[in-house]
C-alpha cells in the first residue's frame, strides 16, 4: 500500500493483448454449472494462498535486488506468473499485458550519526541524494504539515519532524521553503525507522527517516536548550522502467454488467512485500483460479497493478486510458490491499461513510453491506476502513465507480480496542514489517488471509450471479455528476460488530 503522495507522469505503451489464448471460446462454458456461493467459497483454502505467497517471495530472492519493485526483474519475474497461471486455465480469460513507463528507485541507502554515534535511518523512496556534517537539527512544530509549522531558525539546518497527518512530501517541502538543508522524519509508531515514498522524482531537499524513539529523545533535547549536531549521507538510484498490469477477463458472462476486482503486484525496493501485496494479489488469484469452473451471468475481470507503490499509477493508467463508456460498464469495483498483516484487524472500506463522514458513488455502501453480513455470519468482528482512495480504487472512486474491498492495516497504529477483538499488541502497526524486508512470508498472519479470501469468493460468487437490490450505474452521457458527500457521523462509528472472546 502507499503512502499518499503525488503522482508522476507516465508515458504509454499501449494494450499488449497475448496471443496465446485468443482461440475460439470454450464449448464446454455452457456445460458448467452457475456458480454458487457455499461452494466457490469453500474451495478457497489456505494451503492455496500460502503457495502463491511462497512462490513470489521465491521470485523476489531469486534476484539481486530481492524484491519486485515495478520495472524490476523480481516484478516481471511476478507479471509472468500470474500471467501464465491465468493461461493455464485454459480458454476461460482474456489475458492482456497493459505497458507503461515511469519512474522507478531501485536501490537506496542511507547513514546517519547523531553527535559522532551512528542511529538507526532509513531513506525514502525518490529521496534525493544529499550528505552533510556536523549539521545542527530544529524542531518543525506539530507535525510539519503547514508551512508556519517550520520555524525560521530552520534556515541552513536541518528539520526534524514528526510523521503524521499529511504526505512526507508535503512536510519536506514546507522545510525546504525556510531553507533547510534537509529533513528528518522521525516514526509514528514502534516500528523502526520512518520511511515511505516521495511519489516520484522531484526537487526536494534531501529526507531521511527515524525511529519514534529515536526522534523523540532528539526533540526533548533540542527543547531543553541542547544543540544536536547530525551527519548525513542519504543516496538513492533512481530511472526510468517499463511496467506492466496483468489484466484477465472471463470470455463470457454479460460485459455490460461487470464485477472488476484489483490489487497491486509490486513491492517497494526494501523487499519481497508478500503482505503488502502479495497477500492481495493472492488472494484474487486463488479466487480466479477456482471461478474458472463455474460459469457467471456477469462478465468477471482481475487485474493486479503494477507501480502501485509510486502513486496508483499502473490503476492509474487503466482508468485514464479507458472510455467513459466503459467504465460506466464496471457495476463494482473491489481492491484488496494487505490482507494478511500480522498485527491485523479486519478492516471493510467504509462506503457507508458511518466511520469517516463520506460516502463513495451508490452501490458502494451496498458492498460494504455484503461485506459486513458475511464477517457478521461467522462471528467475526469487522471495522470501517477509511475510504481515502490510499489504493488502486482511488483512480476508479474519482471517476464515480462504485468500489469496495478488505484490508488489516499498514502503518496505522493498533488500538487496545482492536487487542481485546483481534489479540495482537496495541501501539504497533498493523503491519510492523510494513514497506521493510521483514515482509516476508514468515510474517503472514494466516487467519485473515484466508477468511478474507473467502470473502473475496463470497463477492464473486454474489455479483457474478446476480445483481439484484444493486444500484444501477449512471448512464455513460450522464450529465450527472457521481460524487463522494460528506455527512454527519452516526452513532455506528465503531465497529460493525463486537464479539468480545
Amino acid at each position: 500500500m502507499k503512502g499518499f503522495s503525488s503522482v508522476v507522469a507516465l508515458t504509454a505503451a499501449g494494450l499488449l493483448a497475448t496471443t496465446s489464448n485468443a482461440g475460439p471460446l470454450d464449448s464446454d462454458y455452457s456445460r458448467r454449472p452457475l456458480v454458487e456461493d457455499k461452494p466457490l467459497v469453500n474451495s478457497i483454502h489456505l494451503k492455496d494462498l500460502m503457495k502463491c505467497a511462497q512462490k513470489l517471495e521465491d521470485i523476489a530472492y531469486a534476484t539481486p535486488g530481492r524484491n519486485r519493485v515495478h520495472g524490476s526483474e523480481g516484478h516481471a519475474n511476478t507479471v509472468k506468473y500470474f500471467k501464465r497461471t491465468l493461461e493455464s486455465l485454459g480458454d476461460y480469460y482474456k489475458v492482456e499485458l497493459q505497458e507503461f513507463a515511469t519512474d522507478v528507485t531501485l536501490a537506496s541507502e542511507a547513514d546517519l550519526s547523531i553527535d559522532g554515534a551512528e542511529v538507526e535511518t532509513d531513506a525514502f523512496e525518490f529521496g534525493n541524494n544529499g550528505t552533510w556534517t556536523d549539521v545542527p537539527l530544529v524542531n518543525v512544530a506539530n507535525l510539519g504539515c503547514n508551512p508556519e509549522d517550520v520555524p525560521a531558525t530552520v534556515t541552513g539546518n536541518i528539520a526534524l519532524i514528526a510523521r503524521g497527518d499529511c504526505t512526507f512530501a508535503q512536510k519536506v517541502t514546507n522545510a525546504g521553503a525556510k531553507g533547510a538543508v534537509a529533513a528528518l522524519i522521525y516514526n509514528n509508531g514502534e516500528v523502526g525507522a520512518a520511511t515511505g515514498t516521495l511519489g516520484g522524482t522531484n526537487n526536494y531537499i534531501s529526507v531521511g527517516g527515524l525511529t519514534r524513539a529515536d526522534g523523540l529523545a532528539l526533540a526533548a533535547r533540542i527543547t531543553a536548550g541542547e544543540t544536536v549536531t547530525s551527519s548525513g549521507t542519504y543516496w538513492a538510484y533512481t530511472t526510468k522502467a517499463v511496467s506492466h498490469n496483468v489484466i484477465a477477463t472471463s470470455k463470457h458472462g454479460d460485459p455490460d454488467n461487470v464485477l472488476f476486482l484489483g490489487a497491486h503486484s509490486d513491492s517497494v525496493d526494501k523487499g519481497p512485500g508478500i503482505n503488502d501485496n502479495g497477500s492481495g494479489s493472492c488472494g484474487i488469484l486463488t479466487v480466479a483460479k477456482a471461478l474458472s469452473k463455474w460459469r457467471t451471468k456477469s462478465q468477471v475481470k482481475f487485474a493486479w497493478w503494477t507501480a502501485e507503490e509510486e502513486g496508483l499509477l499502473g490503476a492509474e493508467y487503466f482508468v485514464n486510458s479507458s472510455s467513459a463508456a466503459d467504465l460506466s460498464k464496471i457495476r463494482l469495483y473491489l481492491n484488496f490491499d494487505m490482507i494478511a498483516s500480522p498485527n491485523y484487524f479486519l478492516g471493510i472500506y467504509d462506503g457507508d461513510g458511518s466511520r469517516y463522514n463520506v460516502t463513495g458513488p451508490p452501490g458502494s455502501d451496498t458492498a460494504e453491506k455484503l461485506f459486513e453480513d458475511w464477517f457478521q455470519a461467522r462471528k467475526l468482528t469487522t471495522f470501517g476502513s477509511e475510504f481515502s482512495g490510499r489504493s488502486d480504487y482511488g483512480p476508479f472512486l474519482a471517476r464515480g465507480v462504485p468500489c469496495s474491498g478488505l484490508e488489516t492495516g499498514a502503518d496505522g497504529i493498533k488500538t487496545p480496542e482492536e487487542v481485546t477483538i483481534y489479540g495482537g499488541v496495541a501501539g504497533e502497526q498493523y503491519d510492523q514489517n510494513y514497506h521493510s524486508a521483514a515482509d516476508n512470508v514468515t510474517n503472514l498472519a494466516t487467519l485473515p488471509f484466508e477468511v478474507n479470501a473467502k470473502a473475496i469468493a463470497h463477492a464473486v460468487a454474489t455479483y457474478g450471479r446476480s445483481w439484484r437490490g444493486f444500484p444501477a450505474r449512471l448512464p455513460a452521457n450522464s450529465t450527472t455528476v457521481a460524487r463522494r458527500e460528506v455527512h454527519a457521523r452516526g452513532a455506528n462509528g465503531g465497529p460493525k460488530r463486537l464479539i468480545i472472546a
